[in-house]
């Protein structure tokens, strides 16, 4: 490695490429959430029978022609249609702001040996390792590597605002008010419609008439209000994003909750340094806003936590007047590139090294990262593709662990194997003894290879992304104490999750039920497309069965 970074040569693409959806701009002020096409030109009255037609193709705006002849037979004069032009947005969206104009602050030598995480023999100690690739289509890949091991993989794609907006903040106006969903669909100027659930919805309480309840979300939303919301998880499939009316702009070091009395400390911190921490705040929180303090601000300094808040202060105040200027929905605020969130949400000293295989990205992330957290900028290193032998993704193996997490089928260290299915409304997760005998007796066995499954079911849910309702079949075991180690080991190793889980014990069929916050779209998903003859069921009927024969 080297600390002036080169221009690197052009990198390999990866064994794997991830699929990337084309754009598909919406039009102002649509609010079924499809796309429209320009109308076709006006024609001619009384152009033949077949006005039905062209009313469907003049209703979907097919292509050419698709405005002719609106009556059929006697339709008297020309019905022009009027086109409707794209809004133009009244600013350009406020992008975060990552560091202070003056570089950010200066520690000592005391504070920088402090916070410099351990070493040994001159070279940085963690548990993990973050390998970040740019391929030639511009697309960046960053791993996360526990040990060897492969636990997560993100991919960002370039000036994507439609299918990975999660973070952003628009001004949406509501298009529909369902109180039978207790939803509201939200056009936020992307292709589909956002949904905005009532739990989401923030409201005055002087603006209810009956105190002391609730309101319903029709008394609180009416179509064609104007609302500023954020995206708490992306669109998948055919579902729109979901919404929020509690905006939040994350920091390094705290969350600014604009206009909120929120206050709070990370639980993960002790209680002495949450209590220096409240001191601090106590100082620092803006009267009109709340804080919450992140776990990355231990040990931290109170220049380093005001700086963060007068920068996210700045920030919502530039926020709030580009939707004062807006007329329509518009997109306000675009979080950062995926590498600076990975980073600013996970980067501390438990990483021995972030290594970038671009020398752009290397300029810009080693620059951030000396800002924010000086005493750990040599952590980031430049892999140098002109003097490297392997593509990055090769030398720590990740193009293979990628390749089998994309497997229906994992074996485990002992023998036994996962079969892990999606399906429509949940994933459920077979767990088999298959080459595992074992040398005592059944039980044992069977209890050794479900705490082996359970360690790896909650990597794969990380690497995999798997979201939503997920129940997995342990092998049965006979012994209650059995059962209650296997469901505390799981909970141990998904306690490393940062996405939120929940877990139940044993059932009386031997499942064990669980949720995960789906945030995207999935690993699955992001590099494959659904096969276009079966539509994903995996079977074709018989011609028989088809009375073909």
């Amino acid at each position: 490695m080297t600390d002036d970074p080169k221009t690197p040569s052009n990198s390999p693409e990866p064994f794997l490429v991830p699929k990337v959806p084309p754009p598909t701009p919406k039009p102002a002020g649509e609010a079924g959430g499809a796309a429209k096409q320009p109308q076709g030109q006006p024609g001619q009255p009384g152009q033949g029978a077949g006005g039905g037609a062209k009313r469907r193709r003049r209703r979907r705006g097919g292509g050419q022609g698709g405005g002719q002849g609106g009556g059929g037979q006697g339709g008297g004069g020309q019905n022009p249609q009027r086109q409707q032009q794209p809004r133009k947005p009244a600013g350009t969206p406020i992008e975060a702001m990552l560091v202070d104009a003056d570089g950010g602050v200066t520690l000592d030598a005391k504070q920088m040996k402090k916070r410099s995480g351990r070493s040994r023999k001159g070279k940085a100690v963690g548990r993990y390792q973050m390998n970040v690739h740019v391929d030639t289509a511009g697309q960046t890949h960053i791993a996360v590597l526990e040990g060897r091991s492969l636990i997560e993989h993100f991919v960002s794609r370039p000036a994507d605002d439609v299918s990975q907006i999660h973070g952003n903040i628009y001004l949406g106006r509501v298009e529909n008010v369902l109180p039978g969903m207790e939803a509201a669909f939200i056009d936020i100027g992307t292709p589909k419609n956002a949904v905005l659930y009532r739990g989401d919805v923030h409201y005055d309480p002087d603006d209810v008439e009956e105190k002391g309840q609730p309101p319903r979300i029709e008394d609180v939303l009416k179509n064609r209000q104007m609302i500023m919301c954020q995206v708490t998880k992306n669109p998948i499939g055919h579902k729109g994003a979901r919404l929020t009316q509690e905006v939040s702009l994350p920091g390094r070091f705290v969350v600014l909750v604009p206009n909120s009395s929120t206050y709070g400390i990370s639980k993960r911190l002790p209680d002495n340094e949450r209590k220096r921490l409240r001191q601090i705040l106590d100082r620092a929180k803006p009267a009109q806003h709340g804080i919450i303090v992140r776990t990355a601000a231990a040990g931290v300094t109170a220049e380093e936590i005001e700086r963060d808040v007068t920068r996210l202060v700045s920030q919502w105040t530039a926020i709030e007047e580009l939707a004062a200027k807006q007329n329509g929905p518009a997109l306000l605020y675009r979080e950062p590139d995926m590498s600076v969130r990975v980073i600013r949400e996970e980067f501390n000293d438990e990483y021995r090294a972030v290594i970038i295989d671009d020398g752009s990205l290397y300029d810009d992330m080693s620059g951030y990262v000396a800002a924010i957290s000086p005493a750990m900028a040599d952590r980031v290193q430049y892999y140098d593709l002109s003097e490297e032998t392997l593509p990055l993704f090769e030398r720590y193996q990740i193009t293979e662990q990628l390749t089998k997490a994309l497997d229906r089928k994992v074996w485990l260290p002992s023998g036994g194997s996962l079969i892990i299915e999606h399906t429509e409304a949940l994933t459920v997760i077979d767990v088999n003894t298959g080459r595992n005998v074992g040398s005592s007796s059944l039980e044992e066995t069977v209890f050794r290879n479900n705490l082996e499954a359970a360690i790896e079911i909650a990597r794969q849910l990380r690497l995999r992304d798997i979201g939503g309702i997920i129940v997995v079949d342990f092998v049965d075991m006979e012994i209650k104490e059995n059962r209650d180690e296997l469901i505390r080991t799981f909970k141990e190793a998904l306690s490393r999750d940062k996405t939120r889980t929940q877990v139940f014990n044993v059932s009386e069929l031997g499942l064990v039920e669980m949720t995960r916050k789906r945030i995207g779209e999935g690993l699955l998903q992001s590099f494959a497309d659904q096969c276009g003859v079966c539509e994903g069921r995996g079977v074709v009927l018989s011609s028989s069965v088809l009375g073909l024969d």
